[in-house]
């Protein structure tokens, strides 16, 4: 067997100097990452073809990615309350998380399809364009965030298509397909042109949802028992395609996938589901549930030794509360776009929609338990 000599002086000195480039290579890398800024292109989404001239979930979610407003042209358009909330939360330095407005990111494109209720946003939020194409803006973005704050999701696989194409980090919001085979349509688009994509509900990214995660993940508590997931909303057959997605998402983020499934009975302005797997205890879903003060949504988690329950509040302060659920999912979105790394199985993300038309069906057929294989196939 032949020995392994030594290396030479030389080969050591070439080496080093390969390492020291490599290094350097890494360390302007890095510094570029600090200096880029990201740009956002927003897209509001319709309402069976009607705009959403003030779309919250563009107005509201997607504003944490811009760095400057026009609070003049907020409180002009936008209604007493949301003024408020964006003068005394979201806009408050003593509300900035340390980490708002966020160093590397701009809004620098907005796209309706009706170009004539676009003019107050771009008021709203300085330097941000009027796109005058889908086509047009992914060209001028490193990302794109999709809004719909109302909408039955028909037409988000054109709106974000563009964007999925050209393998940008996609943010596409609930519901993302507005049906199984509308939601599975973007899921493959996405995955085949290989552009991070994120769909998610607020109730995802809850500051009473962290806490319950923890909880779940050290095990101190042993493991979850239950869930029942509450929304204060009241109950209409459309509303629950919309809104249903919430509590949806509550389940989903708290058990898993691999729901077998559900089971959905409706009166007056309440709905109630039941959401059972083949290997884990059930969820509980209340739509309609009164709260003696406003809350929104109400999660009652039990564990095998504990009962942990919370609200979107913190410390009492819903409006705290919301800004936090709003900031956290803007802040999973930006992760994303800087990482290219996806925040959300498209697993999970699937499911929440069959979850969602399950329960519909099941209404729809005097509320028998109906597998999600039904509406996935």
């Amino acid at each position: 067997m032949t020995a392994l000599s030594a290396p030479t002086r030389r080969e050591m000195l070439v080496a080093a100097a390969t390492a020291a480039v490599a290094s350097t290579q890494t360390a302007q890398a890095a510094e570029a990452d600090k200096e880029k800024t990201y740009r956002i292109g927003v897209i509001s989404a319709s309402i069976h073809g009607k705009p959403q001239p003030r779309n919250g979930h563009t107005w509201h979610f997607a504003q944490y990615l811009h760095p400057t407003i026009n609070l003049d042209a907020i409180k002009k358009y936008l209604d007493p309350g949301s003024a408020k909330m964006f003068r005394e939360y979201v806009r408050n330095p003593k509300y900035s998380f340390d980490q708002l407005p966020f160093p590397d990111t701009r809004i620098t494109h907005y796209y309706d399809a009706d170009p004539k209720v676009i003019g107050p946003f771009t008021e709203a939020f300085p330097g941000v364009q009027a796109a005058r194409s889908l086509e047009e803006m992914v060209e001028q973005v490193d990302a794109v965030w999709l809004g719909d704050a109302s909408g039955f999701g028909e037409d988000h696989f054109d709106l974000v298509a563009p964007a999925l194409r050209k393998g940008l980090p996609t943010f596409c919001d609930k519901p993302i397909g507005g049906s199984v085979a509308g939601t599975r349509k973007i899921l493959d688009f996405a995955r085949r042109h290989k552009a991070p994509l994120m769909s998610s509900s607020l109730f995802r990214h809850e500051w009473g949802m962290e806490a319950a995660l923890r909880k779940r993940d050290s095990g101190a508590h042993g493991p979850i028992q239950y869930v029942i997931a509450s929304v204060q909303g009241g109950y209409t057959p459309d509303g629950w395609l919309v809104y249903g997605q919430h509590p949806a998402w509550t389940v989903m983020t708290l058990l898993g996938p691999g729901i077998d499934a559900v089971s959905l009975y409706a009166r007056d302005n309440t709905c109630h589901a039941l959401v059972t797997y083949k290997d884990r205890m059930p969820a509980e879903i209340w739509f309609g549930r009164p709260n003696e003060i406003f809350e929104y949504c109400h999660t009652a988690v039990f564990f095998q030794k504990k009962c942990y329950e919370y609200t979107p509040s913190i410390e009492g302060d819903f409006w705290y509360g919301h800004h936090y659920e709003m900031f956290r999912m803007a802040a999973t979105f930006r992760q994303m776009v800087k990482t290219r790394r996806e925040p959300i199985p498209h697993r999970e993300i699937l499911e929440v929609t069959a979850l969602v038309r399950a329960a519909a069906k099941s209404c729809q057929e005097k509320s028998r338990l109906v597998e999600l294989a039904e509406v996935m196939s």
